[in-house]
């Protein structure tokens, strides 16, 4: 493990973060204790030395309790060890927007720190929440979720990073370095495919403050069997578990309830033997999901290392019938544990002293700085007509809308207790100062309000949705459910009675923008974390630009869903969803169908104005280097995010361009930069039985978005030509 400081730069600050502590001896004095020996030597001995009921019982948690997280102190997970073989103590902690334990210092959600395109950010947001799991005494944080976004109404959009598989293996990589250096492992979730709760027709009484969302009763995640072809899993549903692995190195996967293609995620010899293990030789454990487990002989020989939740599958009982009556050998059980023991080796959990559970040692103040410059760089300005933002000083603001007092954020194990809330509401009136006058409505009665804000300079509306683990939204309105009154209506009725309307969303993912030709200007603040009122207001008066950029695509309507009006393609028929979509998901469908969306993938509008100029391509072998310059033409600084997409020959089959580069970069005024991108042989290859660069001539476009490519160069490949 790394020792020393590790400096994270964050909010324009280094945020100092301790290393794991050196080793201070949990192991003893057993001959497995010898840190000059190899994990695997490690893992070997100890297992020798273990009884067989030992061994059994290393290979389900112990605590029924901890997933509610429903007493100080509690974990998600415990597994007691063996304190006969000074086996430690493991605890676990949900994680992908801060520990589930308590109070923590509550980040801005995934799918925001995915709206920062920025590597970086995503390293600090993952040490702030490894650092923090840590100081609660965790040893393993179940994060990050990396799910790919199939359809904006999965209940757990708000927690993964969207809808591209490169941007989402880029976020995932830099979180989980950042919180593996901390000292605490992490576990990529969900493996794989879990791109759905399921269908609820209770999915309008989903409030805040549930554990998780009612019961679904179609397409359900415990029991769907999602149907993928190989090509599809491998381009789509794979790429960012792989990069999890092989770039990040993260110690841990989570399988997921899903079937795919037939078997249980945690029983898929396909998925984990074949693909995780031997492909991408993952040497660490799996384990289950909560309740993912189902039967103890699969689980044995499908690849299943650990249940953390104790009795489902493999509980002693169940493995030990499945020992006598052949389902599974003792083989199988000695090589799950080994696997086990060999990750704790691995991560030095053996030779260290146990962490302390103490919120004293937890650096908040920092924390709170990062978290809302994290939040500042995701806010994305979508619309921004007759320049009206930034807000200048206008005499009198009326802000409407509940959500302006309010912690907003998602439930199920990404519902986080914040340690401190600073309100959109607040802050706005902190920054007007004296010489403004900030009135406020919570929009119950959108009458009230219109007259509110027509006596106002500005309105500024905030407006927000709720998403859960548990059960996907029943439509994408804003009332979809209604846990903020009809907000589309308020939102309509405002921008009617005062044209200078902003609108603030505060949402998980996409939603519909039914009023967005109404409105002076649109800005989408996702579920920000603790600190989300000044970074808001920091960027409506425009003390910093807006760094934000769509990490999916906004539709117009639902029907323009890739899977909409086919219930075998959503949520599913008898228990099967068909992914006939296939490569086709997010703007890949977009494109395709030449369908114009709400606000296209990779889409922020900026303070001030970007040009792109001057690409260029160098070829080695099937590596393209590839240049640009990007300019700052308007009058501020700014972001600029510049990103490149890859056009494969029409032979490859594949979709018409897709995400293989980006960069963020602050510009000042008049400040033009080369931008330098290495396109590896990935970024060329489609899967056909391997990964394959079909010959012929790729286009390399550049650009601000999706839709917005105005620079393209042509390369050859694979011993094809350009003509």
């Amino acid at each position: 493990m790394r020792r020393g400081v590790l400096g994270l730069l964050a909010a324009g600050a280094v945020v100092l973060l301790p290393a794991p502590a050196g080793a201070a001896g949990r192991c003893g004095a057993h001959p497995w204790c010898d840190t000059s020996l190899s994990p695997d030597a490690r893992a070997g001995m100890l297992l020798q030395a273990l009884s067989p009921s030992e061994k059994i019982g290393l290979l389900a948690g112990d605590d029924l309790t901890g997933v509610c997280a429903c007493y100080p102190g509690s974990h998600t997970g415990v597994e007691d060890g063996v304190a006969r073989l000074d086996v430690p103590r493991v605890l676990f902690s949900d994680g992908p927007v801060g520990p589930r334990q308590g109070q923590t210092t509550a980040l801005p959600i995934p799918m925001a720190l995915a709206a920062t395109f920025d590597r970086r950010l995503a390293v600090a947001h993952g040490a702030i929440a490894g650092d923090e799991a840590r100081h609660k005494g965790n040893d393993v944080v179940f994060g990050p979720t990396v799910n790919i976004m199939r359809t904006p109404l999965g209940g757990r959009t708000y927690e993964a990073y969207g809808e591209d598989p490169f941007l989402d293996a880029q976020m995932a990589v830099g979180w989980i370095r950042g919180l593996q250096a901390q000292g605490v492992i992490a576990d990529v979730k969900h493996y794989a495919a879990n791109n759905q709760e399921g269908v609820s027709p209770l999915a309008d009484i989903s409030r805040p403050g549930q554990p998780i969302g009612p019961p679904a009763t179609d397409g359900n995640r415990m029991l769907v069997d999602e149907q993928i072809d190989e090509r599809t899993l491998r381009e789509i549903y794979l790429p960012h578990f792989e990069a999890a692995i092989r770039q990040a190195h993260a110690g841990t996967v989570m399988c997921a309830y899903n079937k795919v293609n037939g078997s249980y995620a945690c029983e898929n010899d396909h998925l984990i033997h074949q693909i995780l293990e031997k492909e991408w030789g993952f040497d660490g454990m799996v384990l289950a999901d909560y309740g993912a487990a189902h039967d103890a002989g699969a689980s044995l020989r499908g690849g299943l290392d650990f249940e953390p939740w104790p009795g489902l599958a493999y509980g002693p009982l169940q493995v030990r019938l499945a020992l006598t009556t052949g389902q599974a050998t003792d083989a199988q059980v000695d090589e799950h544990v080994r696997r086990y023991l060999r990750t704790l080796f691995a991560f030095g959990v053996f030779d260290r002293a146990a962490y302390a559970d103490d919120d004293a040692k937890i650096d908040k103040a920092a924390h709170a700085r990062a978290a809302q410059g994290i939040e500042e760089s995701a806010i994305t300005l979508l619309e921004n007509r007759r320049h009206a933002l930034p807000l200048g000083a206008p005499r009198t603001i009326a802000v409407i809308g509940e959500p302006a007092t309010q912690f907003v954020t998602g439930g199920g194990s990404g519902n986080v207790k914040p340690f401190a809330f600073h309100d959109p509401l607040t802050a706005i009136r902190a920054r007007a100062g004296t010489g403004s006058a900030v009135l406020y409505d919570d929009g119950s009665d959108p009458a009230r309000a219109a007259a509110t804000a027509r006596s106002a300079g500005v309105a500024v509306v905030f407006a927000a949705d709720y998403d859960s683990e548990g059960a996907d939204r029943a439509c994408l309105t804003l009332e979809c459910p209604k846990v903020h009154g009809y907000q589309d209506g308020l939102i309509d009725r405002v921008a009617s009675a005062q044209p200078n309307t902003v609108v603030v969303l505060e949402t998980g993912g996409p939603v519909l923008t039914p009023w967005r030709d109404k409105v002076a200007a649109l800005v989408e603040a996702w579920y920000p974390g603790q600190e989300g009122g000044p970074a808001i207001a920091r960027v409506l008066f425009g003390d910093t630009d807006p760094g934000g950029r769509l990490p999916a695509t906004f539709p117009r309507s639902e029907a323009d869903l890739p899977t909409a009006g086919d219930p075998e393609a959503y949520p599913g028929v008898g228990e099967k969803v068909t992914y006939k979509e296939g490569l086709l998901v997010g703007y890949r469908f977009y494109d395709a169908k030449a369908k114009s969306p709400a606000y296209p993938f990779g889409f922020g509008r900026s303070y001030t104005r970007f040009g792109f100029s001057r690409l260029t391509l160098r070829r080695r072998g099937v590596t393209v280097r590839a240049a640009l310059t990007v300019r700052n033409r308007g009058r501020r600084a700014g972001w600029a995010v510049p990103q490149l997409y890859v056009a494969m020959p029409a032979g490859a089959g594949e979709p018409p361009r897709q995400l293989k580069a980006f960069a963020k970069l602050r510009l000042g005024r008049g400040e033009a930069r080369r931008v330098h991108f290495t396109l590896g042989r990935r970024a060329f290859a489609h899967w056909d039985g391997g990964w394959q660069v079909a010959p012929g001539c790729y286009t390399v476009l550049a650009g601000s978005n999706s839709r917005a490519l105005p620079l393209h160069r042509r390369v050859a490949l694979g011993g094809g030509a350009c003509r």
